[in-house]
């Protein structure tokens, strides 16, 4: 029977993406093999313990929501993660999946929101982004650009023309937590017009960096 390593199974408001405000049941998988410099669940790189997908599947299901979201660390690193996002989805929930993009999404059930967040300069992990996933892009996904300075954003803006990502699915730009201004980032975005959404992470501005949450 197959297993995972799982930091965390929490119910809480989504705080990103187009599902923001949606109760969700999170599945937070340990371990990733990225080391971003802003990362705020570095408490998920190891430990947490080894669970049956069944016993998974019965957890969620004990929240009785409607969207599952499946995380990590980076939750592509463990091998089974395509088979619970499969499961996941064939027990009728709206999932998605939050990952590097530096692993590949091919693999992933073609029912899954993916949402990839392409790493910026800032985050110190830049070069492990996998150019292939680009290829792989439906209007079902998400693209991510978390961004830490006006070096970050020009960056991002770049990518975001040179690789025409707008014609390929939802375009996410969100500040740093602690960082970066909002208001600056939101004045950028407005002043070159670009097709993306601002957001904040809707589960900072209520609960701030506690696990769980």
């Amino acid at each position: 029977m197959s297993r995972l390593r799982i930091s965390e199974i929490f119910f809480s408001l989504q705080g990103e993406g187009r599902s923001a405000g949606w109760p969700t049941v999170f599945v937070r998988l340990t371990g990733c093999p990225l080391r971003c410099g802003y990362c705020d669940t570095e408490y998920a790189f190891s430990g947490g313990e080894w669970l049956a997908l069944s016993e998974i599947l019965r957890m969620v299901a004990a929240y009785q929501a409607k969207h599952v979201c499946v995380t990590g660390g980076e939750p592509l690193a463990q091998r089974a993660c395509c088979e619970l996002l499969t499961g996941l989805c064939d027990a009728g929930y709206e999932v998605s999946l939050e990952t590097s993009g530096a692993l590949d999404i091919s693999v992933v059930d073609p029912r899954v929101s993916r949402v990839m967040d392409i790493k910026t300069p800032g985050s110190g992990e830049s070069q492990r982004n996998l150019p292939s996933n680009i290829d792989c892009l439906t209007e079902r996904d998400q693209v991510k650009f978390v961004i830490l300075d006006e070096a970050d954003y020009t960056w991002s803006r770049e990518r975001l023309a040179s690789q025409g990502l707008a014609t390929k699915c939802e375009i996410l730009f969100s500040p740093v937590h602690g960082n970066m201004e909002a208001v600056q980032l939101a004045d950028w975005i407005l002043r070159d017009k670009l097709p993306v959404r601002f957001q904040l992470q809707l589960h900072k501005l209520l609960w701030g960096d506690r696990p769980g949450k």
